[in-house]
Parts: C-alpha cells; sequence; structure tokens
C-alpha cells in the first residue's frame, strides 16, 4: 500500500484576492485622473489676448432686467448679464468651467454653480472658490440705449 500525502497547491500566479485588489486599484487611478482632468478643464475667465469672446448670435438684454448689484442669467442663451455698479455692465458665459453645469444664481455679489458650489465675481467673472479652477469666459457687450447687446 502506498501512502498517499495530502497535496498542497502550487500556483506559479496570483491570487485571485491579488487580482481583485490590483482592479480596484486601478480603477480607483483612472476614476482619479479623471476628477482631476475635469476639475482642470474648463478655459480661462475674463478677457483673453484678443479681448472678449463674441457670439455667433448676439442676444439683446433689456438694462431694466439687470438689478444694480447682482444679475440677471440666461440660461437658453447660455449667458449672464451683471451690474456690479449702476450703468457698469458685464457678461460671461454661463458654463461652469468645472464641470459643464450652468450656473444658477447670484447670491452675495457672486455668480452661483450650484452642481458643485463654485462661486465667480460680477465684476469680471473670475474664480472666487470652489473646485473650478478658472473663471467664466467674459462676452463683449456694448451699451444699445434701452439694451445691452452681447455678442
Amino acid at each position: 500500500m502506498t501512502e498517499s500525502s495530502p497535496t498542497t497547491p502550487t500556483s506559479s500566479g496570483p491570487s485571485r484576492r491579488q487580482v481583485l485588489r490590483g482592479g480596484a486599484a486601478v480603477v480607483a487611478g483612472v476614476g482619479a485622473a479623471a476628477t482631476l482632468s475635469a476639475c482642470a478643464g474648463g478655459s480661462a475667465g475674463g478677457a483673453t489676448a484678443e479681448g472678449p469672446r463674441t457670439l455667433d448670435n448676439p442676444v439683446t438684454v433689456p438694462k431694466t432686467e439687470v438689478p444694480v448689484g447682482s444679475g440677471v442669467i440666461k440660461p437658453d442663451e447660455r449667458l449672464v448679464v451683471t451690474q456690479p455698479a449702476e450703468g457698469e455692465f458685464h457678461a460671461f458665459s454661463a458654463v461652469c468651467p468645472h464641470q459643464g453645469c450652468l450656473v444658477s444664481l447670484i447670491r452675495n455679489d457672486s455668480i452661483v454653480c450650484a452642481c458643485h458650489t463654485s462661486l465667480f465675481a460680477l465684476t469680471d467673472g473670475s474664480r472666487v472658490s470652489g473646485p473650478a479652477q478658472t473663471g467664466l469666459p467674459a462676452l463683449k457687450v456694448t451699451d444699445d440705449g434701452d439694451n445691452v447687446r452681447v455678442g
């Protein structure tokens, strides 16, 4: 009679647990890279070297719609028009440079993106706080009597 000895499994590769841990680490790394690139994306706020951007189809906004010390968001046109001081009008893209949400309100001298609480200045669209790394791009504004023309 031959004696048999218990066999011990031999493995030439990583264990199932090691494979699962490695896969989780890869997924976490890809997710972190995507998040960081989204936060860093977007264009700089304010005027470019060439000046404020212009729109393909200019938009006319009655001055009476833009409160002094605040502004108005035009979601259909994807723009914000502000009047930080009497007769001083500015316009910006309403698309948050963080992840592309539209800014949703104006509160306490700031343009607010409620998606991730980024704040932008009424005067120049620059980033005040939040995950956005840049400000809102400026748009060209011209005085047109009782209206401001954006674009």
